[in-house]
């Protein structure tokens, strides 16, 4: 499963962003998917999570009620929208896939499929 991640840029602090991640494989909706982001200097970091079956939808308490995930099967894409961005969300988001239980969806080690990553940008 090869996974594009698109979308960052640069933003100034309290603007929004979309970002997609889309695939050619067919068997995309039966992949639970997930954003991580690694800031530099810092370890990298669960930020949203949707499961393949829809439903109930994950996110890390730092971007609770600012992001939004969610998928498009029809077009194999995940988005994450993001709104009020703050100069501490500034990192390199990747997007990930993968089938594990729901109670492993926060953990890296659940997607064994990633992308390449886009970086995100925002300023004070």
């Amino acid at each position: 499963v090869q996974l594009q991640a698109s979308g960052g840029g640069l933003v100034q602090a309290g603007d929004s962003l979309r970002l997609s991640c889309a695939t050619s494989e067919r068997t995309f909706s039966t992949y639970n998917v997930a954003w991580f982001r690694q800031a530099p200097g810092k370890e990298r970091e669960f930020v949203s999570a949707i499961p393949w079956s829809r439903g109930y939808t994950y996110y890390a308490d730092s971007v609770k009620g600012r992001f939004t995930i969610s998928r498009e099967n029809a077009k194999n894409t995940v988005y994450l929208q993001m709104s009020s961005l703050k100069p501490e969300d500034t990192a390199v988001y990747y997007c990930a896939a993968g089938r594990s239980v729901l109670s492993m969806l926060r953990a890296s080690t659940a997607y064994a499929y990633w992308g390449q990553g886009t970086q995100v940008t925002v300023s004070s």
